[in-house]
């Protein structure tokens, strides 16, 4: 059962009202008094609470367009404004990874590795974070239930690690005021989450009895398990014990685990990014979906985006999308990621799914070659591979609500994120050892690729991009491998607007803060290099 959230849609008057002028200061300045004193505002809990949520996948009131979470002078294109899109676009665009073809306005910048502090998706995720933050301080300050109240802390705490992620720093508010937030520094909202995601653990719903679609144990423990992977580079000090622990409780879960089961002649890979993957075995998996229907929550973001995005013509009608809304292929497969499933052989010329398979031995090289170069050199429109993973198909049979928009939830967290977690830290602690290996091998078992027996770090390294292509992650894992800015050993395609790849300082492993933000702000500080 899908868990509803038309209500976020059609009932969030209050919210509108009381965050939907925050177009300077993003934690500070928050007027909720009604212009008419003869007006009492009154909070829909209900409303809010699945604000939170729809939060991640829509952009605000009305639908594709219209009414935006995010002001217009912040950004104009309602359709790109959303949570999912825009952290992908920051996480995907600047890495060996993903291409696109047209010039949206702030995406050139991101593909080279030249971006300002007032890049467009850069500077309107920012605004995004901080807006869901709002949203959840409303709630957790107004609201008494303590398994909601946990939920809504949750939430924000994923929220500040991506601006701890993406931004190094910035203001800290746990309540709605008036008062300038306080600087935070990356260690400091590093302490913050964590302490956040232990303090919250007992009041979350045990794994499994939540509602499908809401949070419970299991996401605290995996971001907690995210967070600790990273800590060397949020905080200077690695926490690879702590990594492997908060890991193995989401892969030891009593509910949670690894899809295995295939259907239909889709593989258990595919079964994870199809329009039934809340109800086909791939929910088991989903420890934190982000909830599509293409009937109620329509817009441009989350998964609507990954599938209009990927498709043209040619895609549709090999392996179809499932939509009759496709946008011609503007995304496209850099060359680099391709290697990691061939090596230095081409990829096939081909537009048969299965048999790209089989030339990979991997489930999870779902390409579509055929006319296409497998490499992005002059970033012309019929270069780089197509992705077919994600589609608004069901391996049931049966039709999917709409062909307009998608009804496959985005698997925001899942349990395979547990097994490559414990994996890195553990050869990262202990060097090559069997349990690492055997928990690479789960993953690989399930997308029927050739099982090693020992692994090493770059074996990892490769082993995130092969389960994760495309999912938003990518930076992430470039940044903690040493291999993003400030090195000139991996390269891929563009990499600082060279054909070939170039490198580009280590500044750029963190984005700018917005020069509006530290105007209203006088508490804040900019990053090196912006």
């Amino acid at each position: 059962m899908k868990f509803n959230i038309k209500k976020s849609i059609l009932s969030a008057a209050v919210v509108t009202m009381a965050v939907g002028g925050v177009t300077t200061s993003c934690t500070g300045d928050l007027d909720v008094n009604p212009i008419n004193p003869q007006q009492t505002l009154v909070l829909d809990e209900d409303a809010l609470f699945n604000k939170l949520y729809a939060s991640f996948s829509l952009t605000g009131q009305t639908g594709g367009a219209g009414n935006g979470d995010i002001p217009a002078e912040i950004f104009n294109n309602e359709g790109m404004s959303g949570f999912y899109r825009m952290a992908w676009s920051l996480n995907e665009f600047t890495t060996d990874e993903a291409g696109w073809v047209w010039s949206d306005a702030g995406v050139p910048e991101l593909l080279h590795n030249q971006f300002a502090a007032s890049n467009t998706f850069s500077f309107a995720m920012y605004y995004r974070l901080y807006f869901t933050i709002t949203l959840c301080n409303s709630y957790i300050n107004q609201v008494g239930d303590a398994q909601k109240v946990a939920e809504a802390r949750l939430i924000r705490a994923l929220n500040y690690m991506y601006v701890m992620d993406l931004y190094g720093a910035g203001p800290m508010s746990t309540a709605i005021s008036a008062d300038l937030a306080p600087y935070y520094t990356r260690k400091e909202l590093f302490e913050f989450c964590e302490t956040e995601l232990k303090d919250i653990i007992n009041d979350l719903a045990d794994e499994g009895t939540n509602t499908y679609g809401r949070v419970d144990k299991a996401a605290a423990y995996l971001l907690l398990a995210r967070l600790y992977l990273n800590a060397e580079v949020y905080t200077g000090t690695a926490r690879w014990d702590d990594a492997m622990t908060y890991a193995e409780k989401v892969i030891k879960s009593p509910y949670y685990h690894l899809n295995k089961e295939s259907k239909n002649g889709y593989s258990a890979y595919q079964m994870l990014f199809l329009a039934d993957n809340n109800q086909n075995g791939a929910q088991y998996e989903a420890v934190f979906p982000v909830l599509l229907d293409g009937q109620e929550t329509r817009s441009y973001d989350a998964m609507n985006f990954l599938v209009f995005s990927n498709y043209g013509a040619s895609e549709n009608e090999a392996v179809p999308s499932g939509t009759n809304i496709s946008w011609g292929k503007c995304a496209r497969v850099k060359g680099k990621l391709v290697e990691k499933f061939f090596g230095s052989t081409p990829a096939p010329d081909t537009d048969n799914l299965a048999e790209m398979v089989a030339a990979a031995g991997d489930d999870r090289a779902l390409f579509f070659s055929k006319g296409y170069s497998q490499y992005v050199t002059t970033e012309a429109a019929d270069e780089g591979f197509s992705c077919v993973k994600f589609r608004n198909v069901r391996s049931d049979g049966q039709s999917a609500k709409s062909i307009e928009f998608v009804d496959t939830d985005l698997p925001l967290l899942r349990v395979a994120e547990a097994y490559l977690t414990y994996a890195e830290a553990s050869i990262r602690k202990n060097g090559l050892n069997s349990t690492a290996n055997g928990y690479i091998n789960e993953l690989r078992a399930r997308a029927n690729a050739t099982q090693e027996s020992s692994y090493t770090l770059d074996d990892v390294f490769d082993e995130w991009a092969r389960e994760f292509w495309f999912e938003g992650r990518r930076r992430i894992d470039l940044v903690r491998f040493g291999r993003f800015g400030g090195q000139s050993e991996y390269l891929w395609e563009f990499m600082n607007n060279i054909p070939t790849g170039g490198s580009f300082s280590s500044n750029f492993n963190v984005f700018g803060i917005p020069s509006t933000d530290l105007e209203t702000n006088t508490n804040l500080k900019q990053n090196a290099g912006y």
